[in-house]
């Protein structure tokens, strides 16, 4: 493997094509505005790196990123890659992650409007992440020990696992599919609109009208904060501990709750509503 140490690349495409290197305290930065750095290249490490220009790493297989700081000026930093290690990195630019595969991202802190569109098989473990949009049309997607703020994520994602996270969003998992979600704080108001096998267990939910025209849904063991015209024309199988603050035409299934503040059955009702509610209190 070839080893470039302590060198600025401010050129365009200065790297293009690179085959097995490795950057060792590195920039890409400069009045030259270089954009594609090290498009169409495989095999490339890049450790403790300075990253302030557009587009570097596009077409590109087997990429680790270790320790590397991408600004804001560094847009569209990983698209159409494969196979990508990121760890104890900053992701500042916008769209940083489009139509990649195979992805390991750990310790890293990503700041980046409508990152990781139409990406499959994304890995994070102990990120923090800020972004709108977040995941749009991506499948195949684990997360664990993750903190996220951001609207409307994961909307059109499929087989998603999400554990011990926090999530801090509005309008998430519209019309996604197959997704788990365990021991996670969820805030954000009309959550899983239109979704299909969706499980949340063990999880703290927050915010209005949340699960509206869903179908397999499952809530084991949650509890809710200021959720009112809930469930309305879902498909559902919810136990829920504790309040809930109102119930709207639940299409069929059950809610189990410690109370709920209002049922609303409505007379022009689009679905016949079947949905089994009880209270335990």
């Amino acid at each position: 493997m070839k080893i470039l140490r302590d060198m600025n690349f401010p050129a365009e495409r200065a790297l293009y094509g690179a085959k097995d290197v490795k950057l060792i305290n590195c920039s890409f930065a400069g009045e030259e505005d270089g954009e594609s750095a090290l498009k169409e290249s495989h095999g490339v490490t890049l450790e403790d790196c300075f990253m302030d220009l557009r587009y570097p790493l596009w077409h590109d297989t087997d990429v680790v990123i270790k320790n590397v700081e991408m600004t804001e000026k560094c847009r569209a930093a990983l698209w159409y890659t494969r196979g990508i290690n990121i760890s104890a990195s900053k992701l500042h630019g916008i769209k940083a992650l489009r139509e990649c595969a195979d992805i390991i991202i750990e310790d890293t802190d990503i700041v980046s409007p409508e990152f990781g569109w139409k990406c499959r098989g994304v890995d994070m473990k102990n990120c923090a992440l800020q972004s709108e949009y977040l995941f749009l049309l991506s499948s195949d997607i684990v997360w664990k020990d993750v903190t996220f703020k951001g609207k409307y994520s994961f909307q059109y994602a499929h087989d998603v696992k999400i554990e011990d996270c926090v999530l801090d969003t509005k309008d998430a998992f519209w019309h996604a599919e197959h997704v788990y979600v365990k021991n996670c704080t969820v805030k954000g108001e009309y959550l899983a609109w239109y979704s299909n096998d969706v499980t949340f267990e063990n999880c703290f939910i927050a915010g209005t009208q949340p699960f509206c025209c869903c179908t397999g849904l499952k809530l084991i063991n949650c509890r809710t904060e200021g959720c009112d015209l809930s469930f309305e024309y879902s498909d559902v199988e919810a136990d829920i501990e504790g309040d809930i603050l109102s119930v709207k035409n639940p299409r069929s299934g059950y809610i189990n709750a410690g109370s709920i503040g209002e049922i609303i059955l409505t007379d022009d009702s689009v679905y016949p509503c079947e949905c089994k509610i009880t209270q335990k209190k």
